[in-house]
């Protein structure tokens, strides 16, 4: 959250850095919150849903809390340079932004109920910046895992603008595109804020509603 460049111009994969071919860590393979595993093999019945709504530390304790959510993790989805580090993703030149992966059960949790957390967590019309944050790294995303989750994902883009519209708020600028590779972030970034209670969050929302789902909102700690 501290060592962003502030990078404005994603990187071509030309100018993105090379990468590696294997991952520079390892990470401990337990949620600390929810008990599950945090890498695959999950669950059948599960499904997986990717998002990107600036700072992951407060991003990912947003769905951890949502009922029906198995595991969380974070990462950097959505770039080009293979097995990134943050400070790659940090200097811009990697092409990624932070995200969250969701293990959902869809019998407990729907994705649209999903979608409107995403959407009313954050100000999705801020381009390259969320907050106090500034950088390509904490743009706005939904990577869809399915092509129903991308025409949910689309749709409910469509019915939030008018609303964000309405209350003053420009254009949205989320990328919504099909899920490329997630490569999981170091293990000190996983469930940070259960880690690090005190620690700096950065996510917040316009205040406005969006108009699909009924995820239960209120008392909801951010």
């Amino acid at each position: 959250m501290f060592l962003s460049r502030h990078q404005t111009q994603l990187p071509t994969p030309e100018q993105a850095l090379l990468g590696r071919d294997e991952p520079a860590f390892t990470i401990t393979d337990r949620h600390t919150v929810l008990g599950h595993p945090l890498l695959p093999p999950y669950p059948a019945d599960l499904q997986i849903a990717d998002f990107g709504l600036g700072c992951f530390w407060g991003a990912e304790r947003r769905f951890w809390q949502t009922p029906g959510v198995w595991t969380t993790l974070v990462g950097y989805q959505g770039g080009h340079t293979p097995h990134p580090t943050y400070e790659e993703v940090c200097s811009g030149l990697t092409g990624h932004t932070e995200a969250v992966r969701v293990v959902f059960d869809p019998a407990l949790v729907s994705y649209d109920q999903l979608l409107k957390l995403f959407w009313e967590s954050h100000d999705p019309t801020q381009g390259f910046r969320q907050g106090n944050d500034t950088g390509t790294q904490y743009r706005s995303a939904i990577y869809t895992h399915s092509d129903a989750q991308q025409r949910q994902a689309e749709s409910s883009r469509d019915a939030y603008q008018p609303v964000l519209t309405k209350a003053g708020y420009g254009p949205i600028t989320t990328e919504i595109l099909p899920a490329g590779t997630f490569y999981v972030a170091e293990d000190y970034h996983q469930q940070y804020l259960d880690k690090n209670p005190a620690g700096y969050c950065g996510i917040g929302g316009t205040g406005q509603s969006c108009p699909i789902g009924v995820a239960p909102m209120d008392g909801w700690q951010s």
